[in-house]
């Protein structure tokens, strides 16, 4: 059985306090232990080595997601409430995360952090399906130099019937500036 993985928000700093906002899939495991697994180079990978501590922010404005993979990386945030660092302010439910471990690899280093802290800021309704639409169209957005044109428009074909059905002016938002980035994306690239 493949395993679970929550895309979320992981909100990092700097060693000058610097915000950095990255959406990353995380894995949970027990003991309030959380698993990331960012490439290498990252921001959010030289931020948790530097200063040991990461939010991870969940929420469903999915809007953050696509924008911080389409380079709007300002969001509001707050100081966290027990470590050096900040949350998402959009975020329903925050972790505040302290590095424990990590296991190094020449691509994705695997983190173990420890929750020291839990906060529900709102209640999560759930996901409509432009959500999780604008979700995949993010990942495939972040994709785009690896899969062929073809995968990213059938893809992003069959996941517009969900944005036709069920989006409300924030996933548009989302879903315009995910196409926009795939259209510049091709525009910058030779055919």
């Amino acid at each position: 059985m493949p395993e679970l993985i929550h895309e979320c928000v992981v909100s990092t700093t700097d060693a000058a306090g610097r915000p950095h906002l990255a959406p990353m899939g995380v894995r949970y495991r027990a003991d309030d232990r959380v698993l990331l697994m960012p490439f290498k180079p990252s921001t959010t990978l030289d931020n948790i080595l530097a200063t040991g501590v990461a939010g991870l922010n969940v929420l469903t404005d999915t809007r953050v997601f696509a924008g911080c993979i389409t380079g709007r990386r300002d969001w509001p945030v707050s100081p966290m409430e027990r470590l050096c660092g900040v949350r998402l302010q959009a975020a329903l439910r925050h972790l505040e995360l302290q590095l424990e471990s990590v296991s190094d690899d020449p691509q994705r280093p695997v983190l173990t952090l420890h929750a020291v802290h839990t906060a529900e800021h709102a209640p999560f309704l759930g996901l409509n399906r432009a959500q999780a639409a604008v979700l995949e169209g993010a990942v495939l957005v972040s994709r785009l130099r690896l899969l062929p044109p073809e995968k990213i428009d059938s893809e992003m074909a069959y996941l517009q019937i969900a944005i036709d059905k069920t989006a409300s002016p924030e996933e548009l938002e989302a879903w315009g500036w995910l196409r926009a980035a795939i259209a510049a994306h091709r525009t910058r690239s030779p055919a």
